[in-house]
């Protein structure tokens, strides 16, 4: 288990929230008490925290390839399958599947996750598009909450990392709630 989190910004500089950053990743240590990181670009941050299972040393994230940077938390059951097929295109660095979900976002774009074969959440950010995906596993065993207004859109695994960042309100929206007990 890894817990993930950011925020990515419409309007403002990402760079100087660093202690909300820092607070998010606190409220998720316990699905993730082995490695930290957090990544800031102008308009986005990553946070990541790691229960390092697989490939300890390789698989830090947030991971990096080209552009992208993903934070994952999951774990897909095709990974082998999916590291054959995007052998063509890539070489891989890690044993983890981080690296299988993030070259296959890079390849295949949002339908990679039509691909996958298992349990996930996770956020990939293309610094040259300024553009973040998130996805979840279908079923959603994997956890990812989300805030969003006209400003920034904020994302967690967990609701008290969500609620650590102050741009996410602490009350129940009425109808919010009233629309999710009629689905």
């Amino acid at each position: 288990m890894c817990g993930i989190a950011g925020a990515i910004s419409f309007a403002e500089d990402m760079r100087e929230d660093m202690k909300i950053y820092e607070k998010m990743q606190s409220a998720l240590i316990r699905r993730g008490p082995d490695q930290r990181g957090i990544v800031l670009y102008r308009e986005a941050a990553l946070i990541h925290t790691r229960l390092a299972v697989i490939d300890i040393d390789g698989g830090r994230q947030p991971m990096k390839h080209g552009r992208f940077t993903i934070v994952y938390n999951g774990e897909l059951y095709n990974t082998d399958e999916i590291r054959r097929e995007l052998a063509e295109d890539f070489s891989f660095d890690t044993r983890s599947d981080t690296e299988v979900v993030l070259k296959s976002y890079i390849k295949w774009g949002e339908g990679c996750v039509d691909r996958f074969n298992g349990i996930f959440a996770f956020a990939v950010y293309d610094e040259a598009e300024h553009r973040v995906f998130l996805a979840r596993d279908r079923i959603g065993v994997k956890p990812l909450f989300y805030f969003m207004n006209d400003k920034k859109l904020i994302f967690a695994s967990e609701i008290p990392a969500l609620l650590e960042h102050p741009d996410v309100p602490h009350e129940i929206d009425e109808k919010g709630a009233a629309e999710l007990l009629l689905i």
